[in-house]
């Protein structure tokens, strides 16, 4: 059961190009109203970045927040140095947030650690000149499961431990079934205390997505965004729920890995070892995943597998999706976003964003595929 809250209704009615060197990353912005100028067109001569003007606004998923500030400031400076000038901006409000901002046209792309849903891509044509909106992947990242717990940096947890603890039967740190997995632990009787997303967080439905698929006895809310059990501590935003866990003992929550920072982390159960998160284990996990099926072409959206057993897997993972228009009015807006994602996905991006955020850069395939949606957007 996948709960979003339905806000499309009010919304409707408001009506990658791959290559690190520096002149080869950026969007084309030829002129022009058919939409079909190559975004990858850099490699053949220039990367019209000189062209580009004005202000791009863009928001949603905290979890990216990072990679964005790496990537909006790294395109800035490229922008320049060709004798452009436009700044991106990136407000990380979440992904929930930033879908209605896009839906209802405040900003012209969202980040969304959930891909849009179906009654979103209906909705989108409202701002989208009546082309249907699409998702690209562009920032691949475990999601850690973070812990203060005074003496103790690190542990082992099962599916079935983890979502004992988020389903608040697991009560404290010295409960039997955390302290079979962690023999050699010095574990004290401190209380469990759970920390959740307190806004709309693709975090959460991808979090909520791996303890349902795993351990769907002890998790009986299903894959959810809006965080389903009330009480309990809370932060909004990624850096909200870090602080929450932060300032307590005995406080466990889930993050993007790359601001899990100083506090401890588990490793997670995948067959019958235990694995670390990092950005190799992500990017396997997607590796084993397909396409999900019955969407458009140029709508990326992968199918995880969040039940693998194959060795090295890390499983909870989040994709972090690019929600675009598939057509812009205006041909200097348009041009802006075609140049920006495509940077985003490029090789060079997908460097920056590694270095800054420890994210695993998509594959060659997704990046071809990616930078193919990106041309084929509208402009004018």
């Amino acid at each position: 059961m996948n709960v979003r809250k339905n806000k499309l209704a009010s919304l409707a009615a408001l009506g990658f190009a791959a290559g690190i060197a520096l002149t080869a990353c950026g969007g084309s912005a030829e002129e022009g109203t058919s939409g079909a100028s190559d975004a990858g067109g850099a490699a053949a001569g220039g990367s019209g970045y000189a062209e580009l003007s004005g202000n791009l606004a863009g928001a949603g998923a905290s979890s990216m927040g990072n990679a964005q500030t790496a990537w909006t400031e790294t395109f800035k400076g490229l922008v320049q140095a060709e004798g452009g000038d436009i700044t991106v901006t990136y407000d990380p409000t979440g992904s929930g947030t930033g879908r209605e901002q896009f839906l209802s046209g405040q900003v012209k792309f969202a980040g969304t650690d959930a891909a849009l849903d179906e009654e979103e891509l209906a909705a989108s044509a409202e701002v989208c000149s009546g082309e249907q909106a699409f998702d690209l992947p562009v920032y691949i990242s475990p999601i850690a499961v973070v812990f203060n717990l005074e003496g103790v940096d690190s542990l082992n947890l099962s599916p079935e431990v983890i979502a004992g603890i988020f389903a608040e039967e697991i009560t404290t740190w010295n409960d039997p079934a955390i302290a079979e997995l962690n023999p050699d632990a010095d574990l004290p009787d401190t209380a469990v205390v759970p920390v959740h997303r307190s806004d709309d967080s693709g975090t959460t439905e991808n979090f909520t997505q791996y303890l349902s698929d795993n351990a769907p006895d002890a998790w009986t809310h299903g894959p959810i965004e809006t965080w389903p059990i009330d009480g309990g501590q809370s932060g909004e935003g990624t850096s909200g729920l870090i602080s929450a866990v932060e300032s307590g003992n005995g406080t466990i929550g889930y993050a993007d890995a790359s601001q899990a920072g100083n506090l401890g982390t588990a490793s997670v159960q995948v067959g019958e070892e235990f694995v670390d998160y990092s950005a190799e284990a992500a990017a396997k996990a997607v590796d084993v995943s397909p396409r999900e099926e019955g969407r458009a072409e140029n709508d990326i959206v992968m199918e995880l597998d969040r039940t693998t057993t194959e060795a090295g897997t890390y499983p909870i993972v989040l994709i972090s999706y690019l929600a675009l228009c598939g057509a812009y009015e205006d041909e200097a807006t348009g041009n802006a976003v075609k140049s920006y994602a495509s940077f985003m996905i490029s090789e060079q991006g997908q460097q920056v964003a590694a270095e800054n955020a420890g994210s695993a850069p998509i594959s060659d395939e997704l990046r071809t595929e990616a930078q193919t949606a990106i041309d084929g957007i509208t402009v004018g």
